[in-house]
């Protein structure tokens, strides 16, 4: 079959613009049903109020309930898994925190590769470590507080989240430096 040169050009057009139209994707409204953030610590702390402010938000300019569900425990890594082995729909979701990513170092028998298994949409805040110390200790300064504490074995105690957070690891990076 001989083509003429304009039914030729017609023919290259249509093959081109069949081609960039079958690229286009149509994307599909989200969400179409409810939303849940895995909180890895109890309710009432700085994680859960952080997920429940931002699913809040999330519900009035997506109208669907963005749900909160707080699963605690081992370091984070009971939210976690559950993500790991939810639908990857976008439709359970996790606030990551320090702990997730200091857990691998700290459980060898961990059922998911965090790294690989989860995929990062937003980072939604940043929380500095400070650290404070009654005011009737006689430091003042941090080299003081080092000073003191060498001084006085066992009479300085930490607190933090649990083990595994990130404040308990930062503190036995501070103990051993």
């Amino acid at each position: 079959m001989r083509l003429f040169r304009r039914q030729f050009l017609h023919f290259a057009a249509g093959a081109v613009a069949v081609s960039a139209v079958s690229r286009v994707a149509w994307a599909q409204a989200y969400p179409k049903r409810p939303v849940r953030i895995l909180v890895g610590f109890p309710p009432g702390g700085a994680t859960s109020i952080a997920a429940r402010l931002i699913g809040q938000g999330l519900s009035k300019r997506l109208g669907q309930p963005f749900i909160v569900e707080n699963r605690p425990g081992a370091a984070t890594n009971i939210a976690a898994e559950a993500v790991v082995r939810a639908a990857p729909d976008g439709y359970t979701l996790l606030e990551v925190t320090t702990s997730n990513f200091t857990s691998p170092a700290l459980y060898k028998n961990l059922s998911f590769y965090f790294i690989h298994d989860i995929a990062p949409v937003a980072s939604i805040a940043m929380s500095p470590y400070v650290m404070v110390v009654n005011p009737s200790l006689p430091a003042k300064t941090l080299p003081e507080f080092i000073a003191y504490a060498k001084a006085s074995p066992g009479k300085v105690n930490m607190a933090s989240a649990g083990t595994g957070d990130g404040t308990h690891v930062t503190g036995e990076l501070f103990k051993v430096s």
